[in-house]
């Protein structure tokens, strides 16, 4: 016969309690990466912090030889480098599926030798993975973009490679109140952004080709 052990209450309570707070604290701090290259990096992340899911947006370069790179290394070329920014998500709350989405909608994808005025090699697009569900979904992701736009994709999907992050003074760019010398003259630097996304061309291009698909279009 088996004995029949009494629990006290007041201590199953408390340990349902911690189990239950033990398993929100792990959803709470649930945080996934990923690294794209869309061209100017101020830009993409400036799109990217205002998704619902997004923690943070890091601006960087990535994919090339070079150690500790500057953005003169980088744009200067020869680094191997992309402009790149690094997307801290929740995965309860955003899926990677629905940010690769968001990233082909906006770049030109079809675009090889850089995105929108800026050339060169290091403005070009990719998308850097660290394992086969990465890659997968990035695979169809691109194949997604191929097909609603009836054009081909040149975006590649690269392996993830050490994520360098760029000077502070890129951080935050977008929204920045210092005041910087454009060829506008003195302007804050949340201005100059505006100023420079829009003479070069980014959301007019990416509303010509992605239409009402469009996320980030201002």
């Amino acid at each position: 016969m088996h004995r029949i052990l009494k629990v006290n209450p007041i201590f199953l309570a408390v340990l349902i309690t911690l189990g239950v707070m033990a398993h929100g604290s792990r959803a709470q701090a649930a945080t996934d990466t990923l690294v794209v290259a869309g061209g100017c990096f101020w830009c993409v992340e400036s799109d990217f912090e205002g998704v619902k899911g997004v923690k943070s947006a890091v601006s960087g370069y990535t994919g090339g030889s070079t150690k500790n790179p500057t953005y003169k290394d980088v744009t200067r070329g020869g680094s191997g480098h992309y402009e790149a920014v690094k997307i801290s998500y929740d995965p309860n709350v955003v899926t990677v599926d629905h940010l690769l989405s968001l990233f082909f909608r906006s770049v030109d994808p079809t675009d090889a030798g850089g995105q929108f005025c800026d050339r060169g090699d290091s403005y070009r697009t990719a998308i850097f993975v660290s394992n086969k569900a990465e890659k997968a979904a990035a695979e169809a992701a691109k194949q997604d973009a191929q097909a609603a736009l009836g054009k081909t994709v040149v975006t590649p999907i690269l392996p993830k490679a050490k994520f360098y992050k760029a000077e502070d003074y890129h951080q935050d760019y977008y929204k920045g109140t210092n005041i910087v010398i454009t060829r506008f003259g003195p302007k804050r630097q949340s201005e100059a952004y505006k100023r420079y996304r829009k003479a070069c061309g980014r959301d007019a291009r990416v509303k010509q080709l992605w239409g009402n698909e469009a996320p980030f279009t201002h």
